[in-house]
């Protein structure tokens, strides 16, 4: 997933113009896009809409709730989906 594509849009929903909070939203993507990967193991498709605005919403909730552990509902509902779709693909894939 590009990470900059994502930087973008994360910047455009938050209104932020400058450069100035860059490393900071690089290093929540980042963290975002290894979660996702590595604790939740869900292969990212770039070509994928719902993966790239999943990771946008996640990382920008991420960004405004740095203290809050307990994630909104509708984020929990996407990774699940997200969680059984891979699953599903996986499946799917291995009894071709």
């Amino acid at each position: 997933m590009d990470a900059d594509t994502v930087l973008e849009l994360v910047k455009a929903r938050e209104g932020i113009s400058s450069n100035v909070r860059d490393t900071y939203l690089l290093a929540i993507i980042s963290g975002v896009i290894q979660e996702l990967e590595n604790e939740k193991s869900i292969v990212l498709n770039v070509d994928d809409a719902n993966h790239l605005m999943f990771v946008v919403d996640y990382t920008s909730w991420r960004y405004n709730n740095r203290d809050s552990e307990n994630m909104p509902r509708h984020l929990q509902y996407r990774l699940h989906n997200l969680i059984i779709q891979y699953r599903e693909v996986g499946i799917d894939e291995l009894e071709q």
